[in-house]
């Protein structure tokens, strides 16, 4: 009997699912991936030899020897996976762990079914077949889809799979139910009683695509999706130990609200792409679109410049294009078309960039208020390729150009951008100089109020402090004049021509005389303080001798080194060049561009990646599973997946519609797919029961997933169920301690290393070094928060004084309660426990001398009711935040 029909034959008899034994796609594919893959696949076939599909491994059309059915353990695969043999076994050393025996064993078992293997495994000759680098096109939709499927593209699409897979439809959610789902999942938060009652009374056919819409509108979507993106994107605010600064930077949080703007404004993410890489090249002046570069600025690493490149290299590539670059660092990648050569090419677009902060209105000092923001410091730095990944060991005698991979046939053309005066000397902004004067005046102003209200009768420290200042002001104006006229002089564009038409070598003089002179005085200041401080010194009445002459050697030291200064001062006083302090730094005025071209080549329309990248995390956070699993690593290792018609068709309406996220949004919020219910009802009993017979595991998306709710929303709906969550938007990143105290959004609070809320982190918020998709824990801490956490209480005795406004009487506030906190309407078991449970509370807490104080009880900062039906209902509402369905997005 031929390998290939034992093989069909082993398919026939213990079914394409093998997984009460060895599934071939779960178990065996990935360990040849993982283990044999680098030498046997596509890309590179060590003795001839391919191992990347079950008719190759059993050698179908071409025999290899590897297999024997006979007697599979004495297979030649299973002898060069088992021996001891360095010479023998494989993988080899150096390219891989050896086996497990639990892995030969299933390599075994596998033979003995027969190696099966799906008939019509794709085999592909050359990496460029593999999917993800083939241009998305848009499938034709099925003619003869019935209604309700039919109206929506992804209902039809997936109404064509239920139906080829034996799926049937099941009904849609309660309404109640997916009213609160589509709350969750666009804005973050419950719907209102209000909303609830509104969308209850509307029985227009309407009424969801009005609620999507409205929703899609609420500036909230930004705040809930932003956080999605920041994930993505690795959004972290400054970290470091104590005020010292190692990582990303201060203000980063300019980012974060650029990022919830973009996304509130519906911004082309084409466009959203083209500002974070290079946002100081398309928009240079542009203060607002210069904190997009936030995504490059948080790479930021102040130990080792590698560190910070490699990350730019790595995140670049897995948030925008689901490739793993960062694979080839050291050798040429072992599972995608990606060579060592080609990392460093694309390492070389970012090399010339470096960070700054721009100063910003109202604040000088960009320790306390500034832009962080990326700009190109060194366009001449050159990219050498790390031998072996070693940075110490560079090829110094091969320098990279930029350049991306090949894999990815798209035109990238790099044109360098000539920068404006403002962009390049950005202390030519208006507010500066007009900031640096005023402050100059006040500076004046409290020196001569200072002298008019001194009490000595010749202060000559008091005029001399006039003095200086008048000598200050006159400098600062002076540079200014002088500087703005040399730009002019030199470039006029962007530049307010100076009303002075002295010459600028002119001005420039002047500058350097008053600067000079500003030295002069100050020195002059300086020693007459401290002539005072040396009198002051003798004059004192300390008794220990040793002590006053120590003070006074003290001051007399210090008062020489002034009257030198003084002396110096004194003698430059002479000179007549035009030297004089800039009034701010100045920066390349040519950027490389090399940014600007890899942005375009990441959005042009024929990329493959960049929209099916995008569309799957979209989809990912509305369905709790992606249409492709490894949502950063679109690479050959990633195979084609169950719903690519889907995938690409969203891919092309992504593009061919400005980039519009919301766009996307949209059309999945209101197809029928998105609303079907997670769970059966009596009705549907049978349906779900064949469907789960089927596709246990919701491949096909036949129900909607239950998922749990963000770390951020279960915070977030605390405060806003209890109506005291404040909703202002933007602003400094708020002390990450004050969560439990200060009512704010939690994607306001600071998210960096070692600086995550602890109530967050336990629901398993995003970890700021690497986020593309969250994993959800099921742990006892999680439980422990909500029933201990003082804002937990607190919110729970705000909203239990909300509702009781709302309840006449028990009955009426616990249907409240279930429609505030958990969006439905209580079981008949529900309401009789929770009736029963208000009157054995309110019975009991009638009489507290009866009851113990509970120990350790949390610090909160809203008092318990004293009336004890009031107090009652305060336990509920926490029990009730308490519950599963609270956390649970069903």
């Amino acid at each position: 009997m031929s390998r290939t029909i034992l093989a069909v034959l082993a398919i026939v008899l213990v079914g394409s699912n093998l997984r009460a034994d060895v599934d071939y796609d779960a178990d065996i594919k990935p360990l040849f991936q993982e283990k044999c893959g680098a030498c046997h696949g596509v890309l590179k076939q060590e003795g001839g030899l391919r191992l990347d599909a079950g008719s190759l491994i059993r050698g179908d059309e071409s025999p290899n020897g590897l297999l024997d059915f006979d007697q599979p353990a004495s297979s030649e695969l299973i002898r060069r996976v088992a021996t001891s043999d360095p010479d023998e076994r494989m993988p080899p050393e150096g390219e891989g762990t050896p086996l497990s025996a639990q892995q030969i064993e299933l390599l075994t078992q596998w033979i003995e079914l027969g190696a099966p293997s799906p008939p019509n495994e794709e085999i592909i000759e050359s990496p460029s077949q593999h999917w993800t680098y083939q241009t998305p096109t848009r499938p034709e939709l099925a003619n003869d889809i019935p209604e309700p499927w039919s109206s929506n593209p992804i209902d039809a699409l997936m109404f064509d799979q239920w139906r080829q897979s034996q799926l049937a439809p099941v009904p849609p959610a309660d309404p109640k139910i997916a009213l609160r789902r589509l709350h969750l999942d666009v804005i973050g938060l419950s719907p209102s009683r209000e909303a609830q009652s509104e969308f209850a009374a509307d029985t227009s056919s309407d009424a969801w695509n009005q609620s999507v819409d409205r929703l899609l509108d609420d500036p909230a979507y930004g705040e809930k999706w932003g956080r999605h993106w920041m994930d993505v994107w690795r959004y972290s605010d400054w970290d470091g130990y104590k005020n010292e600064l190692r990582g990303s930077q201060r203000h980063i949080w300019h980012w974060r609200d650029w990022i919830i703007e973009s996304l509130n404004a519906d911004k082309g993410y084409d466009r959203m792409i083209h500002e974070m890489l290079a946002g100081d090249e398309i928009a240079a002046e542009d203060l607002d679109t210069l904190r997009a570069t936030g995504f490059l600025v948080r790479n930021f690493h102040k130990s080792n410049r590698d560190i910070w490149l490699d990350a730019t290299v790595e995140h670049t590539a897995k948030a925008f294009l689901g490739m793993t670059i960062a694979c080839a660092r050291c050798h040429d990648h072992k599972y995608d078309p990606i060579s060592q050569q080609e990392y460093y090419a694309f390492r070389a677009i970012f090399q010339p960039h470096q960070v700054r902060t721009e100063r910003l209105p109202g604040e000088p000092d960009t320790g306390k208020l500034g832009l962080p923001r990326a700009y190109d410091a060194d366009l001449n730095a050159p990219t050498y390729l790390y031998l072996q990944g070693n940075e110490k060991n560079p090829d110094k005698d091969h320098p990279i150009a930029p350049s991306v991979p090949e894999i990815v046939e798209v035109p990238f053309a790099i044109q360098p951008v000539e920068l404006s005066n403002l962009a390049a000397k950005p202390f030519l902004r208006d507010y500066i100089e007009a900031e640096e004067i005023s402050a100059a005046e006040k500076k004046l102003n409290s020196a001569q109020n200072s002298l008019r209200e001194s009490k000595a009768k010749d202060d000559a420290i008091a005029r001399q402090q006039v003095t200086v200042a008048e000598a200050n002001l006159q400098s600062v104006r002076q540079r200014w004049a002088a500087t703005k006229a040399k730009i002019v002089g030199s470039n006029p564009n962007n530049v307010e021509p100076t009303t002075d038409q002295t010459a600028p070598a002119d001005l420039a003089i002047q500058a350097a005389k008053s600067e000079r002179s500003l030295r002069f005085q100050q020195a002059l200041l300086d020693v007459l303080q401290l002539r005072k401080a040396v009198a002051t010194a003798k004059e004192s009445k300390e008794t220990d001798e040793a002590k006053k002459k120590s003070a006074i050697d003290a001051a007399n030291k210090k008062l020489a080194e002034v009257e030198k200064k003084l002396v110096d001062a004194s003698v430059q006083l002479v000179a007549n060049d035009g030297k004089f302090t800039p009034v701010g730094k100045s920066y390349p005025s040519t950027s490389s561009g090399r940014r600007t071209a890899l942005a375009e080549w990441i959005t042009d329309s024929a990329n493959p990646l960049t929209a099916r990248v995008a569309v799957n995390h979209i989809w990912t956070r509305y369905f709790g599973q992606p249409l492709v699993p490894s949502v950063d690593d679109f690479g050959l290792r990633s195979p084609p997946p169950v719903h690519q018609d889907l995938l690409d068709w969203l891919a092309i309406e992504l593009i061919e519609n400005g980039w519009s996220m919301k766009h996307i949004h949209r059309l999945i919020l209101q197809s029928k797919t998105y609303q079907l219910a997670s769970s059966a009802t009596g009705e549907s009993q049978d349906t779900f029961a064949k469907n789960s017979e089927i596709d246990p595991d919701n491949l096909f998306f036949w129900r909607a997933n239950v998922r749990r709710l963000e770390a951020e929303l279960v915070r977030d709906n605390l405060l806003a169920i209890a109506g005291t969550l404040d909703a202002t938007m933007g602003g400094p990143d708020i002390d990450f301690h004050q969560g439990e105290t200060i009512p704010r959004r939690s994607v306001y609070f600071r998210h960096a290393y070692e600086k995550q809320m602890p109530m967050l982190v336990v629901f398993d918020a995003a970890n700021p070094t690497d986020c593309y998709r969250r994993s959800e824990s099921i742990v006892p801490q999680q439980a422990l928060a909500l029933a201990n956490s003082p804002l937990a209480i607190d919110q729970s005795r705000q909203t239990a004084s909300r509702l009781s406004a709302e309840a006449s009487d028990d009955p009426a506030f616990v249907t409240e309660a279930y429609a505030a906190i958990l969006g439905r309407e209580p079981t008949d078991s529900e309401r009789s426990a929770c009736e029963s449970f208000l009157n054995h509370q309110a019975t009991l807490l009638s009489d507290p001398e009866k009851l113990s104080a509970s120990p350790g009880a949390a610090k909160t900062s809203v008092s318990p009711a004293t009336d004890a039906n009031l107090r009652a209902r305060e336990n509920l509402v926490h029990v009730l935040f308490n519950h599963n369905d609270f956390v649970t997005v069903r």
